[in-house]
């Protein structure tokens, strides 16, 4: 596959880069909580196809 990202995509993939940053920075005891968060965000921008086709 020769696909390019887009710049849409590019500030998506930079942004859950970012909060997966976060998120392993927290102590191990609040990783989970953190991860569930992302989990949800990006579920949410599925369900609206809120992302870039």
């Amino acid at each position: 596959m020769d696909e390019q990202a887009t710049p849409a995509q590019s500030n998506l993939d930079g942004a859950l880069v970012s909060s997966l940053s976060v998120v392993e920075a927290q102590p191990l005891e609040e990783r989970a909580q953190g991860y569930a968060g992302v989990y949800e965000e990006l579920r949410r921008r599925l369900e609206s196809d809120d992302i870039a086709q």
